[in-house]
């Protein structure tokens, strides 16, 4: 389920005070919260990180540009979904907006209905994005409770390797695997391999543990979080780092 939209802010950067206070209007009339400001500058100064929400700001901003605004935010690791709109649109400007990651561009003057439209994109898509990386949170908070034993299990089921392999690689019994296996999938909250395997794509745990795993055998925490802090949040280029490695053998491989 994703986060209710009404805990969710959009913030209007526009130096003009009639088209800046007629968007706040209409994000108001949708029952929703507006922060206004006049500059990047004033802006930033003032922002809190932990907000969330999307922002529609002025391309053509007096000091900092909005795409400059939109180049320091990257630089800041500042992810809220950007709507640029300008009265002086151009086509290298567009298409450079888009390539630094705004998600639309609107030309002045545009109708109430096309603007909410691509602000009821933004907040959806800022949703999907908390909720994800409310997931990678939780993923590696289990992850930290299993043992170094479980993670090396671990780490040869997602490699792939059926059970009988395992027992061998790590010398032990088969048993001892099945049980194991048990409790890593009690842990991560998982019903099955194929679950606890969407969990690993979710984190870039495949390439990052079965690839390269550490001196003891499994990956750290740290080495965990690391991987995470690296991943895109672009769930397109996020499936396609992991799709890199070599898909892990279905669950009835393992048994």
């Amino acid at each position: 389920m994703l986060p209710t939209l009404t805990h969710y802010s959009v913030y209007v950067i526009d130096d003009d005070p009639i088209g800046r206070e007629s968007v706040a209007a209409l994000v108001r009339s949708h029952g929703m919260e507006v922060e206004t400001y006049e500059s990047a500058e004033t802006f930033m100064a003032s922002f809190d990180r932990a907000g969330s929400g999307c922002m529609v700001v002025d391309m053509r901003l007096p000091g900092m540009s909005g795409m400059e605004l939109q180049k320091r935010l990257v630089q800041d690791g500042i992810s809220l979904p950007i709507i640029m709109i300008t009265g002086y649109a151009d086509i290298p400007s567009a298409v450079q907006a888009m390539r630094n990651g705004a998600l639309t561009f609107l030309e002045k003057p545009c109708s109430d209905q096309k603007l909410w439209e691509a602000i009821s994109q933004a907040l959806d898509l800022e949703a999907a994005s908390r909720l994800q990386r409310q997931q990678r949170t939780d993923i590696v908070c289990r992850l930290k409770t299993l043992s170094g034993d479980e993670h090396c299990v671990l780490d040869m089921l997602l490699a792939g390797k059926p059970n009988k392999i395992i027992a061998r690689d790590l010398e032990m019994g088969l048993r001892t695997v099945e049980l194991r296996r048990a409790r890593i999938l009690e842990k991560m909250h998982a019903s099955s391999l194929a679950e606890l395997v969407q969990m690993a794509m979710l984190v870039k745990l495949i390439v990052a543990m079965a690839q390269e795993p550490s001196a003891e055998g499994f990956a750290h925490p740290n080495e965990i979080e690391a991987t995470i802090r690296s991943l895109p949040d672009d769930p397109i280029q996020r499936m396609q780092t992991a799709g890199s490695s070599d898909s892990p053998r279905s669950e009835a491989d393992g048994t």
